[in-house]
């Protein structure tokens, strides 16, 4: 089996490809990124530093606005599965650089898109958001609710479905959403609160600056929880060729109480400014998660107690080693 994964360095990318390969040798991954510069280069390559590792791993540096490299790589490997998470990132970064999102997550999607299909991938799952679903208010949010996104990251994603949702119609290839809600954990990415949380905690040069007065509600959704339905959606059975699906735990938890158990595992608080509700952000996101159960079989989500743990440990123990 060979599988195809676009942003291999990135948060969810990484841990996806590592998890794969580790647990089944006989997958052939082959994984590709661009090192984009929106956070820490050098964190993202001691990422690929772990999954070189693997040796039924091999890596590309392409970047999926590179259709001929994509061309060579479609040739190569004729993928049996690709699951494309490479994209522009980033809420409040939409607002200072929307180009970027036009140009990677709707012109560089539409390459994979595309491809995919012209060679025949029995699946492609694709990276969506809960941002796509904007300020509903209208809880828990599920799948076949109206999209209202109200930023171009989430605009951007909600055309993703929708060219999903054309273009393989008459074609062999599915094509699976992905709509993550707030994933955590291991490796995360250093732009998101529970990353700059811990940072600020162990560097006391840093300020962490708590947005909306810590009132945040998020659906937190551990990241070993997200590879394993991953996993488990190569071998679904899927009933529709383009599929829409909530990855998430159903459980919104205040951000004021992630800190207490944060500052419960490392005896130790950052320096702390409040602030008010900052533009683009969503007061709360909170899915439903009825269909990935059904789907995958997965009855039980991570505690958010034991995903924490185990993240604060993980950073402890590389703190002096991982640089963004």
């Amino acid at each position: 089996m060979k599988i195809f994964i676009t942003g291999c360095c990135g948060f969810i990318g990484f841990n996806f490809a590592n998890f794969l390969a580790k647990t089944n040798k006989k997958i052939h991954v082959v994984g590709i990124d661009n090192f984009s510069d929106y956070y820490s280069v050098n964190y993202k390559k001691q990422r690929l530093k772990e999954l070189v590792q693997n040796r039924n791993f091999e890596f590309y540096t392409v970047d999926i606005n590179q259709k001929k490299k994509l061309i060579k790589l479609y040739e190569k490997y004729h993928f049996n599965y690709v699951f494309h998470f490479a994209a522009q990132a980033g809420v409040r970064y939409s607002l200072i650089n929307p180009r970027s999102y036009v140009e990677n997550n709707i012109s560089g999607f539409f390459n994979v898109l595309s491809l995919s299909i012209k060679f025949k991938v029995k699946r492609l799952f694709y990276a969506s958001s809960s941002s796509a679903y904007g300020e509903l208010n209208k809880f828990p949010l599920k799948e076949n609710y109206s999209l209202k996104p109200k930023n171009i990251y989430g605009l951007s994603k909600k055309i993703n479905e929708e060219m999903a949702n054309i273009l393989p119609q008459k074609n062999e290839t599915i094509c699976v959403g992905l709509r993550f809600f707030t994933v955590y954990g291991e490796w995360g990415r250093p732009d998101m609160f529970m990353m700059k949380y811990l940072k600020a905690t162990y560097d006391k040069s840093k300020v962490f600056y708590l947005n909306n007065y810590g009132n945040h509600l998020r659906d937190f959704t551990y990241i070993t929880d997200v590879c394993t339905i991953l996993k488990k959606l190569i071998y679904s059975k899927l009933e529709y060729k383009h599929l829409i699906i909530n990855i998430c735990s159903n459980k919104p938890l205040k951000l004021t109480k992630i800190i207490k158990e944060i500052d419960n595992l490392t005896l130790n608080k950052p320096k702390i400014k409040k602030r008010s509700l900052q533009k683009a952000d969503i007061l709360k996101t909170h899915g439903d998660n009825s269909l990935v159960k059904k789907i995958t079989g997965i009855k039980k989500f991570t505690d958010i107690s034991i995903g924490l743990k185990n993240t604060v440990k993980w950073y402890i123990k590389n703190k002096d080693t991982i640089n963004f």
